[in-house]
């Protein structure tokens, strides 16, 4: 099923969220439901905060950035068919030189900004058969993974822009929450005045 996207300026994107255990109440139809619904927005990464829920639990698939002729072959053979399911993760190292790259969000359509982050990460996280991993990654499949951690943690990329930046996408981040923007997914709007 799929299902709306919180839009910026919900708390619930603002929140640090809970671990879960596995006994989460229909885990696997969420899973599904959670693919669905980024593949359904054309998305590489979706955080259950932007489906309303604070708890600590994101996905991705950055098959679609294979195609990125400006990728090295290894790049894109990298992130060619790597799909995970991260729960309760926690980054324990980031490190390297931070880079920029243009991100975008599902939450903030129609929102693109260099944002500058380290190239290597090293994660703990359960799967989504909740067994323990610890993995190293990097690039952009180490990018995808920060932005979406970041979700978990109450924190957008918008966030990590300089007050200039801020005070230049203002008025779009504001039309966002009231659903004054063109998309073509389902989202659900902070802001929009309840029709009585």
């Amino acid at each position: 099923m799929i299902l709306p996207i919180v839009a910026y300026g919900d708390p619930v994107l603002k929140k640090k969220a809970k671990d879960i255990t596995k006994d989460y109440a229909n885990f696997d139809t969420l899973l599904e439901n959670m693919f669905e619904t980024m593949y359904n927005a054309y998305g590489v990464g979706l955080a259950a905060p932007q489906i309303g829920l604070p708890i600590r639990m994101f996905l991705v698939d950055t098959t679609p950035f294979a195609e990125d002729e400006d990728l090295s072959k290894e790049e894109q053979e990298n992130l060619n068919g790597f799909k995970r399911v991260f729960i309760n993760a926690k980054i324990v190292e980031e490190e390297g030189d931070e880079w920029a790259f243009n991100e975008g969000c599902l939450s903030i359509p129609d929102v693109r900004e260099d944002v500058f982050r380290k190239p290597i990460i090293t994660i703990e996280f359960l799967d989504e058969n909740f067994k323990a991993q610890k993995e190293t990654f990097d690039g952009l499949r180490a990018r995808v993974i920060q932005h979406e951690y970041d979700h978990i943690e109450g924190i957008l990329f918008t966030d990590k822009l300089s007050s200039l930046k801020k005070r230049l996408i203002k008025g779009r981040l504001t039309n966002i929450s009231k659903g004054k923007i063109n998309i073509d997914y389902r989202m659900r709007f902070p802001a929009q005045k309840k029709k009585r």
